[in-house]
């Protein structure tokens, strides 16, 4: 007898077992959609193996060769269903439809007495979902061609909404349409990092219960992270949120300048993630963003960052300090911080402070509440115990908080 090994049956379940080995889709239900629903039917241009390995599938690009819309990585999507806790009966909003496949496994959590309504910008991106979607036998799923700022008022109220395409803010829609204490999952970005943020609605405020690190095709029509390159070259650029004071015109050339290094102490392995540094920073600093090198630049020895395209910084007038790391021994890295410009070492040092917190509790997460950006003072909360940053978006308005 002949075993084919790369039926789509036997991938798919590999596909979960590695999402499983991973610590996601730790919730059954999640398990059992996610080693249902035929993944490859919603991409049928990719391989039957791309179809199940743990990657994105770029399903429209631009122009530039940016995505424009995707399948994400399979482990990605469990780990927001996990953070999304879907029940039996629940009525759902997603915003971002991609190929459907996401919205054929929020069916199949939520059930016959529950519903499901898709939303996307791109028509094009709505008409291969609805494909998708009939083909595999979800007609009953609502797909919506529409600005997902706006959600999806035809169904409203939703008992949970799920965003699967980066957003920078939050509209008023999404207090409008979802029910007292509905769930919201969305890749939220702030302070130039996005994670998958897990909101439970308290009143007036969406209340963070988990978030993790991700990435994702920005939404459409949300301008408010700003850049700017920090060297003559264009190689070095920094990203920052509107409601900070920072001026990449200050910072020309503070690469060209002296550097001081300051290191930590604190030691980390290959696989040991450290991004809790940069998320622990945007409740207690205003001036944390994000610098990204090209590889000449990093090969130059001009900027060298920890991770080149994404590492924390700091940044105040014409000095900067970013995040960087050293090898100490086989598998044994140091993390420290670089500074350029008159108060660079300063700032390193404060960074430095920064890691060694960190280091103290590697696991522990600020909170996250989100209110509408005309919320009056009296009704916006924190622990004065805790440090705080409140940051302010276009329509609303974010408090960190940590101890």
């Amino acid at each position: 007898m002949i075993i084919v090994t790369n039926s789509p049956e036997a991938l798919r379940a590999a596909m979960v077992d590695h999402i499983k080995a991973a610590g996601h889709a730790t919730n059954p239900t999640v398990e059992r959609a996610m080693r249902t629903v035929p993944r490859h039917d919603f991409v049928p241009e990719a391989s039957i193996d791309d179809a199940y390995a743990d990657i994105a599938v770029i399903t429209k690009s631009a122009s530039d060769g940016s995505a424009l819309s995707c399948a994400s990585a399979p482990i990605i999507v469990a780990m927001m269903l996990d953070q999304l806790q879907v029940k039996p009966g629940n009525r759902i909003l997603e915003i971002g439809a991609g190929t459907g496949y996401n919205a054929a496994l929020l069916a199949q959590l939520t059930g016959p007495g529950g519903s499901v309504t898709t939303v996307d910008i791109d028509p094009e991106v709505t008409a291969g979902a609805r494909r998708g979607l009939d083909a595999t036998g979800n007609e009953h799923v609502e797909v919506i061609t529409c600005n997902g700022s706006l959600g999806g008022p035809e169904n409203a109220p939703y008992d949970r909404i799920i965003f699967t395409v980066g957003a920078w803010d939050l509209t008023p829609a999404f207090w409008e349409q979802l029910a007292p204490d509905g769930r919201l999952v969305v890749p939220l970005r702030w302070r130039g990092q996005t994670r998958s943020v897990a909101f439970v609605r308290d009143g007036d405020a969406l209340v963070s219960d988990s978030m993790e690190l991700c990435g994702f095709v920005p939404m459409i029509g949300q301008e408010g992270e700003r850049s700017g390159a920090i060297d003559a070259d264009g190689l070095v650029t920094l990203y920052w949120d509107g409601d900070q004071a920072i001026d990449a015109a200050k910072l020309s050339g503070v690469l060209d300048q002296p550097k001081e290094a300051v290191w930590s102490e604190v030691l980390v392995g290959p696989q040991e993630p450290f991004d809790g540094i940069w998320l622990r920073l945007t409740a207690h600093d205003s001036r944390i963003c994000r610098i990204s090198a090209d590889r000449a630049a990093v090969d130059a020895g001009l900027c060298t960052p920890a991770i080149p395209a994404r590492s924390p910084a700091l940044a105040e007038d014409g000095s900067l300090a970013y995040l960087v790391f050293r090898k100490i021994q086989e598998g044994r890295f140091e993390l420290g911080a670089i500074g350029n410009g008159p108060y660079g070492g300063h700032l390193a040092g404060q960074l430095c402070e920064a890691i060694e917190a960190w280091n103290q509790d590697r696991s522990a997460k600020p909170t996250v509440r989100a209110y509408l950006s005309n919320a009056s003072t009296s009704a916006i909360s924190f622990d004065p115990a805790m440090s705080h940053e409140v940051i302010e978006k276009t329509a609303s308005r974010l408090v960190v908080s940590m101890c």
